[in-house]
Order: structure tokens, then C-alpha cells, then sequence
């Protein structure tokens, strides 16, 4: 039998790692949303893009994932689907036929507040908890931990 005489450092308790509990949150957050959305028979994915789309009138593939800062054949995959869906029309830009523009078309100007208003209820029941003054501590906090690790990607899963 082998005997130590090393002392073992203290460990943190799981719950004192604010990325741990941020995680917990943000799990919990999400996956209401996501399944909230499934009665629309959408995905977060989707609903980030629309809500892109439905800002911009119109935009070309390439713009779209940079501005959701994903891959192009990613979002080719969910401009698929939306488009099955008739919630966008792909057109081709007249004074040069290889550039694409999307836009909503009436039926996808029409979900996108239906989604919104699906997201809002999350948030607000999710956050009922925190007073108002809470609520915008919280956002100004996490704005400012995205602004300071550069943190850019657009959250779709």
C-alpha cells in the first residue's frame, strides 16, 4: 500500500464558477426558446436568420453569414429550409446574374413577429425574477463581457 504525504489543494465548489452558472442559465434559457419555437416548426437558426432578413429588406447569401458570422454552406442550409417553408424568395440581382438576393416574402414578414413575440415571452418569463433596473444590469454586464472577449458569433443552437 503506498502512503502520501502530498496535501491535496482545496477545490473550488462547482457553483462559485460564474462560467458554470452562466452555462446553467444560458442552457436553460435557450432551450425554452428552442422548444417554444418547435410549435412554429422552426429552430433558432432559423428565427436568427429571418429576424436578419426581416431588418435588411434584402441581402445576398454573403452577407448574411457574415453578419451571422457563419460559413456560407451553413447558411445555404437554413436559407433551404426557410425556403421550403415560403418564408423567403431568392432572386437574382439584375446587373449581375451570379449574385443572389433574399428577401421575406409576405408569409415570412408575417412569422417574424409571431417568433418575436415567442422570444419575448421567454425572455419574459425566463427573467420575471429581476426587476427592471436587474434586467439592464444584467444585459449592460453581459454586453460588456462580450465587448471585452470580442465575442461576436450569433447565437442559433
Amino acid at each position: 500500500m503506498e502512503t502520501t504525504s502530498e496535501t491535496t489543494a482545496p477545490v473550488s465548489d462547482l457553483e462559485t464558477h460564474l462560467g458554470y452558472c452562466l452555462r446553467r442559465v444560458s442552457n436553460a434559457v435557450s432551450g425554452n426558446f428552442a422548444r417554444a419555437l418547435q410549435a412554429k416548426r422552426t429552430s433558432v437558426a432559423e428565427w436568427v436568420l429571418l429576424r436578419q432578413l426581416y431588418d435588411r429588406r434584402q441581402a445576398t447569401p454573403g452577407e448574411l453569414a457574415d453578419a451571422l458570422t457563419m460559413t456560407r454552406g451553413a447558411v445555404s442550409k437554413i436559407l433551404d429550409k426557410v425556403e421550403a417553408k415560403s418564408w423567403i424568395r431568392r432572386r437574382v440581382k439584375p446587373e449581375d446574374n451570379r449574385v443572389q438576393l433574399l428577401s421575406l416574402t409576405a408569409a415570412g414578414r408575417r412569422i417574424v413577429p409571431e417568433l418575436a413575440k415567442i422570444a419575448d415571452r421567454n425572455d419574459d418569463q425566463f427573467f420575471a425574477c429581476l426587476d427592471s433596473d436587474e434586467r439592464q444590469s444584467l444585459g449592460r454586464l453581459l454586453g460588456k463581457l462580450a465587448t471585452c472577449h470580442q465575442i461576436r458569433d450569433v447565437p442559433i443552437e
